[in-house]
């Protein structure tokens, strides 16, 4: 009887997890051939739902730092009513976070949705969304790191343009603002990104490494590598077909970049792509003793440089002191030579 039961599960599971998938796949070939949903701009005094899909932020002072952002920006925060609940992503269900996500799409007071943080969590959210709701209700959705796996899927399920930039408890140097504030309040609707004017002309403080020159045109895709490459094999990851493709990671030794790298190698995603930006990775060295001798810079080589698509490396996005926010979704040309990022279309409306 055990023995029949275990089967029957089993079986049972597998016809769901056969099911889902061939639904889910055929759910993104009809929705590929639809236009890109682009966000209005944002305009001074709207109101911005702030939310926390993964880790909670329990501390007075981070929400204090997260309403002096939104009253620089001149934009009025909505909280998330969970966000100060706990100490960590456990203390809120699966359930409770993606509940107050939908609701600030549904809320047509909400202009815009941004992340308080990363931390972690967000990807059990994506078989629970309801991405008929975000694409009826299109609004700006901000945030990075392990909000990655969020922009993957609102950007893959609900056809919309979303924003890799800072989250809320960034540092927020002056160059990370203004990239932020013009990009989302439509002062520049076909950006520029690139790295900080240099000031030191001696040592630059954010260089640009060109691997492969050259220039290429696709649909921008991105964000936190450890993300992009958990999701692979999954509805949820990246459409990498004529796509740029910009990784960033932080405090990752260069074994586990080489890791990941050859994950998406072997997955056939690198030769997929018409371009390659890696950006700026903060404390990415080998601290392991006896473990690894390559150093960042020789496995981007060892990964990139075969393909003879343009790629470089040092591009100011993720975990960097200078952050540019780059949207997901629309179309650009990438110059490698240079390390910029020119969007062909307007990435709101």
């Amino acid at each position: 009887m055990n023995s029949r039961r275990t089967f029957l599960g089993i079986f049972g599971l597998s016809l769901f997890s056969f099911s889902f998938e061939k639904s889910i796949k055929k759910y993104v070939q009809n929705e590929s051939t639809k236009p890109m949903i682009k966000p209005n701009a944002l305009r001074k005094n709207d109101i911005v739902g702030v939310v926390a899909p993964g880790t909670a932020v329990p501390s007075p002072d981070d929400l204090f730092r997260a309403k002096e952002i939104l009253e620089k920006l001149e934009l009025r925060p909505k909280f998330a009513q969970s966000i100060a609940k706990g100490s960590g992503y456990r203390t809120r269900s699966a359930q409770e976070r993606v509940d107050e996500l939908m609701a600030m799409f549904l809320d047509s007071d909400v202009r815009a949705i941004f992340t308080i943080r990363g931390g972690y969590g967000s990807a059990q959210l994506l078989d629970k969304i309801d991405y008929s709701i975000v694409r009826n209700n299109p609004k700006i959705f901000l945030g990075y790191s392990d909000i990655t796996s969020l922009h993957i899927a609102l950007n893959k399920f609900a056809n919309l343009v979303t924003f890799h930039g800072p989250v809320l408890l960034s540092p927020f140097s002056q160059y990370t603002y203004e990239c932020l504030y013009t990009i989302l309040f439509g002062i520049n609707k076909k950006p520029i990104i690139e790295n900080p004017t240099e000031t030191n002309a001696l040592r630059v403080n954010h260089y640009i490494r060109t691997i492969n020159p050259g220039k290429a045109t696709g649909v921008v895709i991105g964000g936190n590598l450890s993300i992009i490459s958990s999701l692979l094999g999954t509805p949820y990851q990246y459409q990498f077909d004529d796509a740029i493709l910009l990784l960033e990671d932080v405090q990752e030794e260069p074994y586990r970049i080489d890791r990941m790298l050859n994950q998406l190698r072997l997955a056939g995603i690198l030769q997929r792509v018409n371009g390659l930006v890696f950006g700026e990775c903060r404390d990415c060295i080998a601290t392991s003793a006896n473990v690894w001798d390559l150093s960042l810079g020789e496995v981007l080589d060892y990964y990139f440089s075969p393909l003879r698509k343009p790629s470089c490396y040092g591009l100011c996005i993720g975990h960097t002191p200078d952050q540019a926010t780059f949207a997901i979704g629309a179309r650009a040309e990438f110059d490698a030579d240079a390390g910029k990022i020119v969007y062909l279309e307007d990435v709101v409306v």
